[in-house]
């Protein structure tokens, strides 16, 4: 995704997520994102912003969706308080849009991505970049650049009950 919108935009990524468990993998992510944006030849320029790492946040919304599958409803609402974070930020800094890189995964719904990037796009009036990166051979180019970077490249979206899953 850096690599196709920093041909038309100066881009502020803002790594939020309160889902990843444990700290030593959020930590890990957030090296390896760092890392990418130092190393990569952009247009435009990209910058790093981390917001608070809050667990206790992520359980809060999950409590009682614990056992729901993996793409299902706690992971709605997964994608919702993380853009709601990016969305209010971006209001609050003037940018002229927000979006997500999630759907850049096979296993993300990009239509409820989109959906409630709209929503939320209306209550902090700031522009939604509707998006579904994997398109257009959009999540081949990602692995092609983990490669040629050497990224690491985890086997699930980072929180304990999708590491759970990917156990069974």
């Amino acid at each position: 995704m850096l690599e196709y919108l920093s041909q038309y935009f100066s881009i502020t990524v803002f790594y939020y997520n309160p889902n990843i468990s444990p700290r030593t993998e959020y930590e890990k992510r957030v090296q390896e994102i760092r890392r990418l944006i130092c190393q990569m030849q952009f247009r435009h320029p990209v910058e790093f912003l981390e917001g608070e790492y809050r667990p206790e946040e992520f359980f809060q919304m999950a409590k009682g969706l614990e056992d729901v599958p993996e793409g299902g409803e706690r992971c709605f609402r997964c994608y919702r308080m993380r853009m709601e974070e990016a969305a209010r930020l971006a209001s609050e800094g003037g940018y002229d849009y927000f979006t997500t890189t999630l759907s850049i995964s096979p296993l993300k719904n990009a239509g409820k991505l989109n959906e409630i990037g709209e929503e939320l796009s209306g209550i902090y009036k700031v522009a939604h970049l509707p998006s579904d990166f994997k398109k257009k051979n959009g999540y081949k180019r990602s692995i092609e650049l983990s490669k040629e970077f050497g990224l690491y490249r985890q086997d699930y979206c980072g929180c304990v009950f999708s590491r759970r899953e990917e156990k069974k």
